[in-house]
């Protein structure tokens, strides 16, 4: 675990997934909101929405643990957090317990 504090994280939101449940925007409101759609999609630094598939955001240092809870809770299981060095899932569907 000592990795993950040291990298990078990334996060990005699978729409085809999301149930709109909200618990993401919850967590962490400063990297994920809804859109018109009533999706859940990551924000980038500038607050734009970023709605190509499969695109990532930079995980803000000080919200890595709300981030991390946000992909265990989902019930869509759509959330995925990787390190941003080599892309290995941190938390999410594809991540190991």
């Amino acid at each position: 675990m000592i990795e993950v504090a040291t990298d990078q994280l990334q996060v990005w939101v699978d729409q085809d997934l999301c149930t709109g449940d909200g618990l993401c925007v919850q967590y962490a409101p400063e990297v994920f909101e809804f859109d018109i759609d009533g999706l859940a999609y990551v924000k980038g630094p500038d607050g734009e929405l970023v709605q190509a598939p499969g695109g990532r955001v930079d995980v803000p240092e000080h919200l890595r643990l709300e981030v991390i809870d946000s992909a265990k809770e989902c019930p869509g299981e759509c959330i995925h957090v990787v390190r941003g060095g080599d892309g290995t899932p941190v938390a999410g569907p594809e991540a190991e317990d």
